[in-house]
């Protein structure tokens, strides 16, 4: 069972894909992550979150509970229509002007590919175990190649504990690596140029 940990929809349950297209961040990841989210940026009320590789959208309707805004990048389609109903059933507001998140059903690196309707805050991928490290370190480059990241944005990034820190792009800094049992998530910050 994935649940949101907390906030406003705090406790709720969300559906999750079948059979093991994918792997949703566990409770206690989650946990861990929002909380060393709030030790460096306090409170994500009203900060854009972007959420590479959604799964069930476990990690960005977490923030969306806790007051950021949104968008979920998931390339299979059944399993972005599966986080669009998601975020209806903790009770999002999707689409027009004043919403509050936003699903996109397609590959990460088309959607990096180009440049987003404004910057995000924070940062969160989850790629799949066995994406090639270089598809991974492509992806951090294109957030910062076409102006995905806001000035001082986080970045993080959740992997095996068997593959390697990701090669940062210039602009963005290493700040902490935590081994979860069988999880690493790499946060670092990026740095505008002056």
């Amino acid at each position: 069972m994935t649940r949101i940990v907390a906030g406003r929809a705090g406790g709720r349950r969300l559906a999750t894909p079948r059979g093991d297209a994918t792997r949703p961040t566990s409770d206690r990841v989650r946990e861990a992550l929002f909380s060393r989210l709030a030790s460096w940026v306090g409170t994500l009320e009203g900060l854009r979150f972007l959420d590479l590789y959604a799964g069930s959208g476990a990690v960005g309707l977490e923030a969306w509970s806790r007051g950021a805004v949104v968008t979920l990048v998931e390339h299979d389609r059944r399993t972005a229509a599966l986080v669009t109903a998601n975020a209806r059933t903790v009770g999002a507001r999707l689409g027009g002007p004043d919403a509050e998140v936003e699903v996109v059903a397609g590959s990460v690196g088309t959607t990096l590919g180009r440049a987003p309707s404004a910057p995000y805050d924070v940062v969160f991928s989850d790629p799949p175990y066995p994406l090639a490290d270089a598809a991974v370190e492509a992806d951090l480059a294109a957030l910062v190649a076409h102006g995905w990241l806001a000035a001082e944005a986080v970045v993080v990034v959740e992997r095996s504990t068997r593959s390697p820190e990701p090669a940062w792009p210039p602009g963005i800094e290493l700040e902490v690596g935590r081994k979860y049992g069988e999880t690493t998530l790499w946060c670092g910050w990026y740095r505008s140029a002056p």
